[in-house]
């Protein structure tokens, strides 16, 4: 390694080992199953990508059996302003957001305030009267009404047929005039975000067909509206608050964004410009399905409650039941499985109530057990939870193009790889 590289090296270990406040009781990566040599091979990934300028830094955190073993920031938070990555650096969580939304969501149907199988329509009028759009093979496009109705079950799972544009998954004339989430943060507020949606047409027939896309963002309307708070107010009541997950929000304040990881300028494979819109612009609304910040350290304390059966430090958010029900495959034989679509390593996995959940052990490209629960964010977050090997992983880039994949699997692989049992 020449000098350069090896003070280049040096400065980010500094980085790595600037810890705050840790979120979990911490223990030696020994003393639940993993190898502190094998472990470090992450801090030498990202110490490589760094160097070659494909990521601007990283937080990785790891915890096994309720101890936190591994809890590092490498590289910078934001190159150009050299704000150097920490523990509590800031990232927009993207779709990590929906997972928060469906516990918030499911701590109004323990209490019988949203039971799944009722109508969409029941709080949107609107969207009864939505049709389904057909492309014939000549490439026409004609419309049928619904076979039965939205449920809101069919929001939790993404099988409502509300879809979103821009998005190459989808491979469909009616999802390309969607509006794009990027699009639809800017609408206005709650109520004008649904009206714009229910004047759509559906991508397929509600109930049949697994299409990511905006349920996240009706479903967190339906939530506000049996509240009467704004999402944020109900998820830091129910969940932010009870947890200490101090830093995670939908409206991040001045202090806060100046901890937030920015991505470089330029995609560093394709070269076209890339960047975190809802840093520079925040949506108008709270919007379900991406618009939440937060650090790593808040979001494995989430997961940890989830792994723990819905409790953390004294405190119930979820009753074991529905975090049971949340974790589950709810993509029946008669719905379409996408997921594999949208998320290539996922080949084994179902879909569960706002997050992926492993089906098979095998299929897919990365280890793991039947049960594991997982959902990543567009802008380069990740987050997985393997009840069977009692594992939490969360981790952060600002990797807002196609590397945000290749991380996604690449962690994965890191951290079973660090196992010895």
């Amino acid at each position: 390694m020449s000098i350069k590289s090896s003070l280049f090296a040096f400065t980010l270990m500094v980085s790595a080992l600037s810890v705050q406040a840790q979120p979990l009781p911490t223990g030696s990566p020994e003393s639940v199953g993993f190898s502190s040599e094998r472990l470090n091979r992450i801090e030498s990934f990202f110490l490589n990508e760094i160097e070659r300028n494909r990521v601007p830094g990283a937080v990785v955190a790891i915890a096994r059996q309720g101890k936190l073993v591994y809890f590092k920031a490498f590289g910078f938070a934001d190159k150009a302003n050299g704000t150097t990555a920490t523990t509590d650096t800031v990232f927009q969580l993207a779709s990590m957001t929906k997972p928060m939304v469906a516990v918030g969501a499911l701590t109004l149907s323990e209490r019988g305030q949203l039971p799944l199988q009722s109508k969409l329509s029941n709080y949107f009028p609107g969207f009864g009267n939505m049709q389904v759009g057909i492309v014939s093979a000549d490439g026409k496009i004609s419309t049928e009404a619904q076979k039965q109705a939205i449920f809101i079950h069919d929001l939790f799972r993404h099988t409502s047929g509300i879809s979103s544009g821009g998005r190459s998954d989808s491979g469909s004339r009616i999802a390309a005039q969607w509006p794009s989430s990027a699009a639809l943060s800017k609408v206005g507020n709650t109520n004008d975000m649904v009206n714009s949606l229910n004047k759509q047409l559906l991508v397929h027939q509600p109930g049949t067909v697994f299409e990511y896309g905006l349920s996240f963002d009706v479903l967190g309307a339906v939530v506000e509206q049996i509240t009467n708070k704004s999402l944020g107010a109900h998820l830091s009541d129910t969940i932010w608050k009870p947890l200490k997950m101090k830093d995670t929000t939908f409206q991040p304040n001045k202090e806060q964004l100046a901890r937030t990881a920015r991505p470089f300028p330029l995609d560093p494979i394709t070269g076209k410009s890339q960047s975190i819109q809802r840093i520079a612009n925040p949506s108008s609304y709270d919007c379900g399905g991406g618009c939440a910040f937060g650090t790593m350290g808040d979001y494995i304390r989430f997961g940890q409650m989830l792994l723990n059966g819905g409790a953390l430090d004294g405190q119930q958010i979820l009753s074991p039941a529905f975090v049971r029900l949340m974790t589950s495959n709810h993509l029946g034989h008669d719905i379409k499985n996408r997921v594999a679509v949208i998320e290539p390593h996922r080949d084994g996995y179902g879909f569960g109530l706002g997050m992926a959940v492993r089906i098979e052990p095998g299929l897919s490209s990365v280890p793991g057990s039947p049960g594991e629960f997982s959902w990543n964010g567009a802008n380069g977050t990740g987050f997985f939870a393997d009840p069977k090997e009692q594992l939490v992983v969360t981790f952060g880039t600002a990797a807002p193009g196609e590397l945000r994949k290749y991380y996604r699997e690449q962690v994965q692989n890191l951290v079973y790889g660090a196992f010895t049992k």
